[in-house]
């Protein structure tokens, strides 16, 4: 019966998260530009970087950051959330783009809206890792792949978006680069 709980208590979980993107995705869409990047929360770039280039760039000595590090790098749950709300946020940036620049933009926009994908999935299971982590101890396992999933994400996110405006829309790269 417990287990039957849980699960119950977990898919309700995912569809109120499902529910809630969905209604700020829409209450974001109807921003100017501005606002949109306004509402962007800052995010230490460097240590997002060097988790996800420790997982993209493979070299000698793979294992080189322990997941305490990468937790602390990225920020915790504060800092993966921040992530998971920007990447909502750069897809939004990406659609002003299309503006601008509609063939390379509709493009960069899907990889872009993939990305974002694949960073709630993973920041989702870290979530559901760090719930039931005195349960299930493979979760505590699996919390690092993760991790570098959604700093991975994020970094690729933000090079496709700023690439982007450097070739559609130079008199806004600047500031969308010093914010993000």
């Amino acid at each position: 019966m417990l287990p039957f709980l849980l699960l119950g208590a977990v898919v309700g979980c995912l569809l109120l998260a499902a529910l809630k993107t969905q209604f700020s995705t829409l209450r974001i869409d109807r921003r100017s530009w501005s606002d949109v990047v306004a509402a962007l929360q800052p995010v230490q770039f460097d240590q997002v970087t060097s988790v996800a280039r420790d997982f993209l760039e493979p070299r000698e000595g793979q294992i080189s950051l322990e997941p305490p590090d990468m937790w602390l790098m990225l920020g915790g749950k504060e800092g993966l959330r921040r992530m998971k709300n920007n990447a909502q946020l750069m897809l939004v940036l990406a659609a002003h783009a299309q503006r601008w620049n509609f063939d390379e933009g509709v493009i960069v926009t899907e990889r872009i809206r993939r990305d974002a994908l694949r960073l709630r999935q993973a920041v989702r299971r870290v979530e559901i890792a760090l719930m039931f982590h005195g349960v299930l101890r493979r979760s505590a396992t699996l919390i690092p792949f993760h991790l570098h999933e959604a700093a991975s994400a994020y970094y690729l996110m933000r090079q496709r978006l700023l690439a982007l405006y450097q070739t559609s829309h130079a008199g806004l790269y600047p500031r969308l680069a010093e914010v993000i």
